[in-house]
């Protein structure tokens, strides 16, 4: 069994479409990064890749490959999950947690754990999301961007 962390930060930018969970959020401005900025997504992405010490999101798809330009993050969570697969690593399971002060996150949860279990061929109790504001502390708090933590269990299959 080995463990994994992961953690993700996006600042909010106008314009651009928000997902996280691969669920899309209307009514709020998107984050800025170089792919979707699914905050979550990366941050359960970099779990997964730090607990099979196969290095993290930015070394398997780096921003400065016009290759990964607004990739939908399902897309690479998916590819992370093979590459487990490939190392011989199962997915046990996944505890995440969202930072942020707006919007409110309670209404997409139950979609966004049915899109990470969907795409890592889990059962959904095996996965949690949680979220959290900042209590107006921070650039969180500011409502300048969002951060979410990632935890894992994997095991050799």
């Amino acid at each position: 069994m080995r463990i994994g962390l992961g953690i993700d930060v996006h600042p909010f930018a106008e314009g651009r479409k928000l997902v996280i969970g691969g669920v899309h959020i209307p009514d709020h401005d998107g984050l800025d990064g170089h792919s979707d900025a699914d905050v979550l997504l990366h941050a359960i992405s970099d779990a997964l890749l730090g607990a099979a010490a196969l290095g993290d999101i930015g070394l398997h798809f780096p921003n400065t490959s016009a290759e990964f330009k607004d990739i939908d993050s399902m897309i690479l969570l998916k590819h992370v999950g093979k590459l487990l697969e490939k190392s011989g690593y199962k997915t046990v399971n996944i505890d995440a947690m969202l930072l942020l002060e707006a919007p409110k996150i309670a209404p997409y949860i139950a979609e966004m754990r049915k899109n990470i279990a969907r795409c890592l061929s889990l059962e959904i109790g095996a996965v949690s999301v949680k979220a959290t504001t900042n209590e107006k502390l921070g650039y969180i708090g500011r409502e300048e961007g969002a951060a979410a933590h990632a935890v894992c269990l994997i095991d050799a299959r």
